[in-house]
């Protein structure tokens, strides 16, 4: 047995990514266990910084942004695509209420029971929330801002290329990502915390399968070529993250 579990583990190949669907990207899973797998979501993302990601990418699209800013409504607009929860939404309104910066915040996920947790939580209130395809999303406007935080790993290469490209077009100022290096450290890591400390099968088994479909820097370089962005940011952020950012041209 144990000789097969060590075969098992050298035929693990991280130089490819994997295309096996998480459970979460079924369309009967529970509400009960999604609510739970967002509420692990939420305290894995801010325990290992991937709320601090988000919070980065936000500050530097404002930064080095010097148009685009505020919208009809004197806000600064953002609009997450795959919001889940709302977790990275309710990060930045509470940044920018302690900086006093006028914000609307919007989220839109295809998942209604997500959409549902998301609107239940008080601590949402004032966040508008959309259940939609992020592509059949009509807006009175285009955002300032999109971002996606741990979205995209959830699709094919092609589709990634087309999420990028529907970011640059729909933004008026740019995008960011958020999303996971493919590394045997974090895969392993992942795995074992969860195993230990999850009470969500969703989690235990998404976690270390979303590691597996992340990406290296390489392939990030290369989606961005083949849509023809040439002034996206990439940098490497602990715990095994990606943070890129493109403003528009």
């Amino acid at each position: 047995m144990t000789r097969k579990g060590n075969n098992a583990r050298s035929r693990m190949d991280f130089s490819k990514r994997s295309y096996t669907k998480e459970l979460l990207d079924r369309d009967d899973i529970p509400f009960d266990d999604i609510k739970q797998n967002m509420k692990e979501l939420d305290f894995i993302n801010a325990k290992l910084g991937g709320h601090k990601i988000t919070l980065e990418g936000f500050k530097a699209m404002i930064k080095k942004s010097t148009n685009g800013f505020p919208d009809g409504s004197n806000n600064i607009s953002i609009l997450e695509i795959g919001c889940g929860g709302g977790d990275n939404l309710r990060v930045i309104r509470r940044y920018c209420n302690e900086k006093n910066i006028p914000v609307r915040l919007l989220g839109v996920d295809i998942n209604p029971h997500c959409i549902q947790f998301a609107e239940s939580r008080r601590e949402n209130e004032g966040i508008q929330f959309f259940t939609s395809d992020y592509k059949l999303l009509q807006l009175d406007q285009k955002p300032g801002i999109i971002f996606s935080s741990l979205f995209c790993h959830h699709f094919n290469d092609q589709e990634f290329i087309d999420i990028l490209k529907w970011m640059r077009k729909n933004s008026r100022v740019g995008f960011f990502i958020n999303d996971l290096h493919r590394h045997p450290l974090a895969y392993y890591s992942i795995k074992w915390l969860t195993r230990l400390f999850s009470k969500s099968y969703l989690v235990k088994n998404d976690a270390p399968l979303s590691v597996l479909r992340g990406f290296n820097r390489q392939e990030l370089e290369m989606f961005n070529a083949r849509c023809s962005i040439f002034n996206a940011q990439i940098k490497w952020k602990w715990a095994f993250r990606w943070l890129m950012i493109v403003i528009n041209d």
